[in-house]
C-alpha cells in the first residue's frame, strides 16, 4: 500500500487504467483469488445448510451469518484502518477469515458441522472480511492518484464479479464432485496469495498531520463527519434500502434453483454465475454511464431494471430464461453499488475515509442483513415465488426515494488542505487543555445578509463534521452589521485537529464567508479557555484569594482541572 507514482501518460478514463500501479495491480489479482475462495464457500454453506435443514429461514441465515458482522463491527474497523497502518490492518483480518475457514473446514472433515456451528463459522469468516473492508477500500487512494480512483473502485468490484461468474459455478462443481468441505477447504488456500501480497508490499509511511486519537474518541469522530456530511448520509441511505430489498436474489438463490428450477448444487452455481457475468459487465461500463448519467438517473434506471429482472426469476420456471434475468440483475445491480461506493469515497476525506466505507459497508450490510432474514421469513410463509414478486414492487418503487434523497453530484476527490500554523497563544496550554472556544466577527452589509446566513449554514456543517460542538451564529442587534460565529471544541488538541481537517473545498467556503466582510480590519477570531465555576483547582502553595478577587480566566499559579481525556 504505497504511494502511487505519477501516471505515465496513458488515460485515466480507461477501465484498465490503474493496472499499471504495480502495488495495486499485485493486490488486486490475489483479492481475485481471495473473492473466488469466498463465493466458493458461500456456495458450500448455503448448500450444506440446504441438506441439513429444509427450513428457508436457516438458508437465508447464511447470508445473515456472512453479512451482519460488517454492520456490528464497521465502525470500529474504520476507525483502526484511519488509525492504524492499513497493511497491518489487512493482514490481521485476512488471518482471523483463514482461521474461521481453516476450522469449519476441520470439523466438516469430523463429521461436527451442525446448522448453529455453521452459522457460527460463517460469522467468524464474515467478522474477518468486515475488519479487511475499510482497510482494504480506504488504500486504494494510496495506491493509485485521484483522477483513477473511480476506476479503481470499478476494477474492485470487477474482481468480486469475476469471481461472482466463476465462484459459484466451480463451487457448484466441487460440492458435487466432493462436498462442502472440499468447499470450504479451498477458500481458506485462496486466502494465502492475498496474505503473501500484503506481507511483501511496502507502505511508505506518511507522518500524521495530528497525534493519533484513542479508538473511542476516533468512532465518535467518524459518526460526527458522517450526521454532519448530508452526501454521505444520503448515499448510505439508499444503498441500504437498495440492499434490503435486492438481497432477495442472493438470499433465495439455492430455492429458486432447488424448488422453482427443480435443479442440485450445479443449477444453483450457474446461476450464481449467470448474476456474476451480468456484475461483470456492468463493471467494463460503469465509465460510460458515469459520463452519460447523472448519479440520480443512473440509480433510478438501476432499480427500475433490478426490479424487473426479480419479477423475471420469481415468475420463471425455465433455466435458460431465469438465468438471462440474473444477467440484467447482475448488470444494474453493480452499476448501482458501484455508484454508492464511488459516491462515498470521493465524498470522505483522507482522515476519515476508512470510517465513512464503514458506514456506507454498515449500510449496505445492514440492508443484507435484515433483509436476507425477513425474506427468509416471508418465503416459509408465502412460498418462493411470491417473496420475490413482493421484492420485485417495492424495487420498482425505490426510485421514489430520489425526490427527497437525491444522489449527490460528485466528480473529484476533495483533497485536504494545507496545514495551518498553529495560532499564536500567550496562556500556558497542553493537547488535554478545554474546553476551548472560539469567536468569529464578521461585519456584512445588511444587503448581503441573506446569502451571507446561506454561506454560513455549509460553515456550521463544516466545523461540526470537523471536530466541533455547540455551534452557533448570532446577529448583534444594536450594530445590525455585525455577526458572530461561536463553537466550541473539547479540547486545545480537538481544536487544532478542527482546523486542519478541512478539505480544499471546506477552505474555500471558508474564504467565500470572510470575503463577505467589510471594514478596514480583517475578521476577528478569539480563542478563549472556557472557564465554568468549579473548573479551576489552585495549588496548595497558593494563599486563599481576597472575597473580592475576581477570579482569573487563566493562571500561571493554578493547577488545571478542566482537561478532558
Amino acid at each position: 500500500m504505497t504511494n502511487p507514482p505519477r501516471p505515465q501518460t496513458f488515460s485515466v478514463d480507461s477501465i484498465t487504467a490503474p493496472l499499471r500501479y504495480a502495488t495495486f495491480r499485485r493486490i488486486w489479482l490475489a483479492s481475485l483469488l481471495s473473492n473466488l475462495g469466498m463465493l466458493i464457500q458461500v456456495v458450500g454453506a448455503a448448500w450444506e445448510m440446504t441438506e441439513m435443514t429444509s427450513s428457508a429461514d436457516k438458508v437465508s441465515l447464511v447470508v445473515t451469518a456472512l453479512m451482519l458482522p460488517v454492520t456490528l463491527i464497521s465502525m470500529p474497523a474504520g476507525a483502526i484502518a484511519d488509525m492504524y497502518d492499513r497493511r497491518v490492518v489487512a493482514l490481521v483480518a485476512l488471518s482471523i477469515a483463514f482461521c474461521g475457514a481453516t476450522t469449519l473446514t476441520a470439523l466438516d472433515l469430523l463429521g461436527l458441522t451442525t446448522p448453529n456451528l455453521l452459522l457460527v463459522l460463517c460469522f467468524v469468516v464474515g467478522s474477518g472480511m468486515a475488519l479487511m473492508g475499510p482497510a482494504w477500500q480506504s488504500s486504494v487512494s494510496e495506491q493509485v492518484p485521484a483522477e483513477a480512483l473511480p476506476a479503481a473502485v470499478a476494477l474492485n468490484g470487477i474482481s468480486y464479479n469475476i469471481a461472482r461468474s466463476f465462484g459459484p459455478a466451480i463451487g457448484g462443481i466441487v460440492v458435487a464432485i466432493a462436498g462442502a468441505v472440499a468447499a470450504f477447504a479451498l477458500n481458506a488456500l485462496l486466502y494465502l496469495p492475498l496474505i503473501v501480497a500484503l506481507i511483501i508490499c511496502k507502505r511508505v509511511a506518511e507522518p500524521p498531520r495530528m497525534p493519533r486519537e484513542q479508538l473511542r474518541r476516533a468512532i465518535v469522530s467518524g459518526m460526527r463527519y458522517i450526521t454532519n456530511s448530508p452526501s454521505i448520509k444520503i448515499v448510505m441511505t439508499r444503498a441500504m434500502v437498495t440492499g434490503l430489498i435486492g438481497c432477495s436474489i442472493s438470499a433465495l438463490m439455492p430455492l429458486v434453483a432447488r424448488d422453482l428450477l427443480h435443479g442440485g448444487a450445479q443449477t444453483y452455481g450457474i446461476m450464481l454465475g449467470a448474476f456474476g457475468l451480468g456484475a461483470v459487465i456492468g463493471a467494463l461500463y460503469i465509465g460510460e454511464v458515469r459520463k452519460r448519467m447523472s448519479g440520480e438517473a443512473a440509480v433510478r434506471a438501476c432499480t427500475l431494471s433490478m426490479g424487473g429482472a426479480i419479477a423475471a426469476v420469481a415468475l420463471s420456471r425455465d433455466p435458460v430464461l431465469t438465468a438471462t434475468a440474473l444477467v440484467v440483475a447482475g448488470v444494474v445491480w453493480t452499476v448501482a453499488i458501484t455508484l454508492f461506493n464511488i459516491g462515498v469515497q470521493l465524498s470522505a476525506p483522507r482522515w476519515v475515509a476508512g470510517r465513512s466505507l464503514a458506514a456506507y459497508q454498515a449500510a449496505l450490510s445492514g440492508g443484507f442483513a435484515i433483509g436476507g432474514w425477513a425474506w427468509g421469513r416471508l418465503t416459509d410463509a408465502a412460498g418462493v415465488d411470491i417473496a420475490l414478486l413482493i421484492s420485485a414492487a417495492l424495487m420498482l418503487m425505490s426510485p421514489l426515494l430520489g425526490l427527497r434523497l437525491r444522489m449527490p453530484r460528485i466528480s473529484a476527490l476533495d483533497e485536504d488542505a494545507e496545514l495551518l500554523a498553529d495560532p499564536e497563544v500567550r496562556l500556558p496550554l497542553t493537547d488535554c487543555s478545554g474546553p476551548v472556544v472560539v469567536e468569529i466577527e464578521y461585519r456584512v452589509a445588511p444587503k448581503n445578509a441573506c446569502v451571507f446566513h446561506k454561506v454560513m449554514q455549509d460553515i456550521q456543517l463544516s466545523r461540526q463534521r470537523n471536530g466541533a460542538y455547540g455551534w452557533s451564529i448570532a446577529r448583534d442587534i444594536a450594530d445590525p452589521e455585525l455577526w458572530t460565529e461561536r463553537y466550541h471544541c473539547p479540547t486545545w488538541l480537538d481544536y487544532l485537529r478542527q482546523r486542519n481537517r478541512s478539505t480544499q473545498s471546506e477552505r474555500a467556503r471558508a474564504k467565500q464567508a470572510e470575503a463577505f466582510h467589510i471594514g478596514p480590519d480583517p475578521v476577528r477570531v478569539r480563542r478563549m479557555l472556557e472557564r465554568p465555576f468549579g473548573s479551576v483547582r489552585w495549588m496548595e502553595d497558593v494563599p486563599d484569594r481576597p472575597a473580592n478577587e475576581v477570579l482569573p480566566v487563566g493562571c500561571k499559579r493554578c493547577g488545571d482541572s478542566s482537561s478532558r481525556p
